[in-house]
């Protein structure tokens, strides 16, 4: 099967690795899986495609790099000059099948141009609303740019086979707009083995970090851009800097928003004294730093096109036992507080949150309950081995070798 994911990451990369672990595991089961994917701003990049292996999986690393500092224009070029070359890349393949992971939902273009050159289904995978997303952070502005991402997300839809989206709301969209097309929730997941040492090694990590030691940790781990809204978090630093100065925040990760969140710090006096801010870090750096956390946190913009219901820092956090605070709305937010494994936090109000965040982090047993429960929300509903199945069942159907997947028509609430 040709696996067309851009932003494909191993752990050894910081980003997402969904593909990653999808990809290691249908190479487990038997399957042959070449990822067609561009590489990191970060990392040295081939200057023609080059073919590795990665945990069973072929890796066609394509020479299109993207990066989260890149303005809109050069990751409008980045997508293009991707679809462009995974298109001739995955046409060469000649796949049984086609699977395609958004973002960006310009890689459906590759994807149904190698499956009907050879007559093979399509799966497309919608990891948030696009292009509602882009149009409300005001990157596609002209109503002829807005008009085409329109068409080419139902071009997209109806030209699948079947489509996997990563939330329910996400699904209901899909189905509201394009009831024909068969939609199947496949959650992002907890990666729980990959963090299975993150009690020890967030000791260690306390044991070699002087600004650290003991004392109460927040932890961000992710990008930095516009949706993001991380000077959110600094300003939370700020107000527990003035009632709270032992509690420390971490930032990890990189993005456009990166300069302005360090100048705003660096104003509020909090930079290097309260809040840290420590760079892009590997999955397996992000291991250690979740294992000496007592609180992760997500935030995000407020708009409703920006809500995303599948952040991966909130399901790492989970799947290393720890609780989780987030100031966006949505269904994931709601199953995490209605399982006792996290806060839901004022969205506008910084200040707020952190008298909130004080409280749960003096609150002993209420970390330990916390804790807990966000380990068996991990356990119980978001093992990446469990979804495994459900995505699987999905990709043989589609290719005419298992049962339809089950989850079609009436899927339940989270």
């Amino acid at each position: 099967m040709a696996y067309l994911a851009q932003h494909f990451r191993t752990p050894a990369m910081n980003g997402s690795t969904r593909a990653y672990e999808f990809g290691r595991r249908l190479a487990g089961r038997g399957h042959e899986v070449h990822m067609f994917c561009g590489t990191p701003a970060d990392q040295p990049h081939p200057s023609a495609r080059e073919v590795a292996r990665e945990s069973g999986i072929v890796v066609h690393w394509l020479p299109v790099a993207y990066g989260a500092t890149m303005g809109y224009r050069r990751r409008l070029r980045a997508f293009g000059g991707y679809a462009w070359r995974a298109a001739l890349a995955a046409e060469r393949l000649a796949p049984d099948l086609v699977f395609a992971t958004s973002t960006p939902l310009t890689v459906a273009v590759p994807a149904h141009y190698a499956a009907r050159r050879h007559r093979a289904p399509m799966v497309m995978e919608v990891r948030d609303l696009w292009p509602e997303a882009p149009i409300a952070l005001g990157a596609l502005r002209s109503p002829v740019s807005r008009w085409t991402a329109w068409r080419l997300e139902a071009w997209a839809y109806r030209g699948a086979a079947h489509v996997i989206a990563l939330s329910h709301s996400m699904a209901d969209d899909i189905r509201r707009r394009f009831p024909t097309v068969p939609v199947t929730v496949v959650p992002n997941g907890s990666d729980i083995a990959l963090f299975g040492d993150a009690d020890d090694a967030g000791r260690r990590l306390r044991a070699t970090t002087g600004w650290l030691g003991d004392r109460p940790l927040i932890l961000y781990a992710g990008a930095l851009g516009i949706v993001n809204e991380v000077e959110y978090l600094v300003r939370m630093a700020a107000d527990l800097h003035r009632t709270d100065p032992d509690i420390r925040v971490a930032v990890l990760g990189s993005g456009n928003r990166a300069d302005a969140v360090r100048t705003l710090a660096r104003q509020l006096g909090v930079l290097g004294r309260n809040l840290f801010l420590l760079g892009p870090r590997p999955k397996t750096d992000v291991v250690a730093y979740l294992g000496a956390c007592d609180l992760a946190l997500s935030c995000a913009r407020e708009h409703p096109a920006l809500r995303n219901d599948a952040v991966n820092k909130v399901f790492d956090a989970l799947a290393a036992g720890r609780p989780v605070g987030l100031n966006h709305g949505g269904s994931l937010t709601d199953v995490v507080v209605r399982a006792g494994a996290g806060l839901a936090l004022s969205p506008g109000d910084p200040g707020r949150a952190a008298v909130a965040v004080a409280s749960f982090l003096r609150d002993r047993d209420a970390r330990r309950r916390a804790r807990a429960a966000a380990a068996a929300l991990a356990r119980d509903r978001f093992d990446r081995d469990m979804l495994f199945t459900d995505f699987e069942r999905v990709l043989l159907a589609a290719a005419g070798q298992g049962a339809p997947p089950c989850q079609l028509t009436a899927p339940e609430r989270p």
